[in-house]
């Protein structure tokens, strides 16, 4: 299945992650063996265990909820974290990072689905934190991420898919200090990733369609 994958995302020139939360290590080194080395995690303790074990050219980003708390774990090489929801996790990440002397990537959340569920800030506090990331020196604000609906109305689906688009476009226009790396949209997973490109991701986020249903 990840050749298929592959193949879709090439024109666009999108990334893969291969979400591979709960999967055993087994399974994800056969994915490594075929080249994978992008790694998405939702648990800071999961990621930090298969951190210790696994190759070290893995590119491991957490694409969960963090909490505040357990982000000393991760910083000394998480790759990106997709799930930015304040400017005080932000502000957290930024310091973690200063101790082991690295820049963190980081996309921030937006909340572009009906779903009371689904986290993430609006677009007003975008800009804002956008803005007051500047001031950080051990992060770097590389995008948006967002989860659509999860629904059988594709419609719905384009819809917020091409809202977040625009605000990531938005975005660019804004005067950031790394503009040029401002690059990144999470956005597409296992059910919707096809949608998601046409609708300008250049990142996503499956699990499922690579590892089999949960």
């Amino acid at each position: 299945m990840i050749h298929q994958i592959r193949e879709d995302l090439a024109p666009y020139k999108a990334t893969l992650v291969a979400v591979s939360k709960t999967k055993p290590e087994d399974q994800i080194m056969a994915l490594y063996n075929e080249g994978q080395r992008v790694f998405g995690e939702n648990r800071v303790q999961e990621l930090v265990g298969k951190y210790e074990s696994l190759p070290k050219d893995i590119e491991w980003h957490l694409i969960g909820h963090l909490q505040k708390n357990k982000v000393k774990y991760i910083a000394p090489f998480v790759s990106m974290i997709h799930s930015i929801e304040s400017l005080e996790l932000a502000q957290v990440i930024d310091a973690q990072a200063a101790k082991h002397d690295r820049v963190i990537d980081i996309l921030i959340q937006l909340k572009i689905a009906e779903e009371e569920t689904k986290f993430g800030m609006d677009h007003e506090e975008c800009f804002d934190i956008i803005e007051a990331c500047q001031g950080l020196e051990n992060i770097r604000v590389r995008g948006l991420m967002g989860m659509a609906t999860f629904t059988d109305d594709q419609a719905q689906v384009q819809q917020e898919f091409r809202s977040l688009k625009s605000l990531f476009e938005e975005c660019q226009s804004m005067e950031m200090k790394d503009a040029s790396s401002f690059d990144q949209l999470s956005m597409g997973m296992s059910g919707d990733y096809k949608l998601a490109l046409e609708c300008g991701s250049t990142m996503v986020r499956i699990g499922s369609l690579l590892f089999g249903a949960r």
